[in-house]
């Protein structure tokens, strides 16, 4: 699963080959196909289990017990350590790994774009909840959180796709100050 994982975000999902996966994860092409029918069940299996890792992390940063904005802030800069550390192993920025899956093949594999959906909804509830419980606070208005975070959710992956595409982790560093123009907070509070 790893194997295939790091493939497909390093490379593509249509230039990834069964052979290149068993090569990666050192198995019998025959082992692959005992375990899974294609590489679309495999890719989809591997991202639900890489995204059930990678929840462990979030529900940190996502506390109720870290005020809400806060939670926000953490989950920008873990995003911004995470790309950096890719760029150091892969030496390249790669972005978020649902979305550049997600882009490629949306119109054409329907296991991995629901799946690819699934995980990319869970994502936004995360940052729906800071936002519902911001609001709650006073820190923000935003009586409608379920849109807000689609739109930060937006804004932040279309920051992931541009460094992906400039190879330029720093774009990430303006993450949070985005993010709290869009909800509208004042630079008093956010300082």
């Amino acid at each position: 699963m790893e194997a295939v994982l790091e493939l497909i975000w390093s490379g593509s999902y249509g230039s990834t080959t069964i052979d290149q996966i068993c090569d990666k994860a050192g198995v019998k092409k025959g082992s692959f196909y005992y375990f899974f029918d294609s590489k679309s069940e495999l890719a989809a299996e591997a991202f639900e289990a890489s995204w059930k890792t990678k929840r462990v992390e979030l529900d940190s940063i996502f506390s109720p017990t870290v005020p809400p904005l806060e939670r926000l802030q953490k989950y920008f800069d873990f995003g911004y350590q995470f790309q950096r550390e890719i760029k150091v192993k892969h030496g390249r920025v790669l972005g978020c790994p649902q979305v550049t899956l997600g882009c490629e093949v949306c119109t054409q594999e329907d296991v991995l774009q629901k799946k690819i959906q699934v995980i990319m909804d869970q994502k936004r509830k995360y940052i729906e909840s800071a936002i519902r419980d911001a609001d709650a606070a006073g820190e923000i208005h935003a009586p409608d959180a379920s849109t807000k975070a689609r739109i930060v959710l937006a804004y932040y992956e279309g920051l992931l796709t541009q460094a992906r595409i400039q190879n330029d982790v720093e774009i990430l560093r303006a993450a949070h100050s985005g993010m709290l123009t869009i909800l509208g907070v004042q630079e008093a509070v956010a300082a």
